[in-house]
């Protein structure tokens, strides 16, 4: 049963990060706290992904502009490292509902506004981006949702929009795990449940590859607000 919930979770996360960009250790922090601590649950979410994201680098390598993803990276990093100790004196069940409201508010007005979709964010909203999610990065390990935002506002297409933002979440995937790493909350136990997740993820990617082929940012932009509701829904809940 140990290895379903490893195995399962992974699969689908790579077949959704691969078609939305993001949303993989949500997916997987859905199960993984049911067989491992929260801290733990989170690092190897990330971990298990890293094939999956080397591989769509990879394959959208040409899109890829490393002019908005490094200082984006170095702002959320910076937050992310500070954040990954506060889970031990925050109360983040009341942390994951402010988090829950302020994506299923971004998903309304995304959704119900046309232009939204196409416009560029200030300086000032991209910052708050990168902080947000930087802090609940180190916190759950989930800082995508508004990172995929900050990345799609910029991008003119699929490949572009997909290539920029795994390429930051390969990124901070090697940093943080680097860091959780160093604190002691991950160490040589968790290889199985890493070797097992990054098998059925490179599963779900190269599905997801072969699906998001036929599809332009235009078609999915709706899919990716709706999903990024559904996981302000699973914080507000759970």
């Amino acid at each position: 049963m140990t290895w379903i919930l490893v195995f399962f979770p992974a699969l689908l996360a790579g077949l959704i990060q691969g078609l939305t960009g993001f949303g993989a250790v949500i997916i997987m922090m859905i199960f993984f706290p049911s067989i491992l601590p929260m801290a733990q649950a989170a690092g190897i979410g990330g971990i298990i992904m890293l094939l999956s994201e080397i591989s769509l680098v990879i394959h959208y390598r040409q899109a890829i502009k490393f002019k908005r993803v490094l200082p984006a990276f170095i702002v959320y990093a910076a937050v992310a490292t500070w954040s990954v100790h506060l889970g031990l004196i925050l109360n983040t069940h009341i942390l994951r509902i402010m988090l829950g409201a302020l994506l299923i508010a971004l998903c309304i007005y995304f959704l119900s506004s046309k232009s939204a979709g196409s416009r560029h964010y200030p300086w000032y909203v991209a910052l708050f981006f990168m902080m947000i999610s930087g802090f609940f990065n180190g916190l759950f390990g989930i800082g995508g949702p508004l990172m995929a935002l900050y990345f799609l506002s910029l991008s003119k297409s699929m490949p572009e929009y997909i290539g920029n933002v795994q390429i930051f979440f390969l990124i901070d995937g090697f940093y943080i795990t680097s860091v959780r790493i160093a604190s002691g909350i991950l160490g040589t136990q968790i290889i199985p449940y890493v070797l097992v997740g990054m098998v059925a993820a490179i599963i779900g990617t190269i599905i997801a590859a072969r699906l998001s082929a036929r599809w332009d940012l235009a078609t999915v932009k709706p899919w990716i607000y709706r999903f990024i509701g559904l996981a302000g829904l699973y914080y507000l809940i759970f």
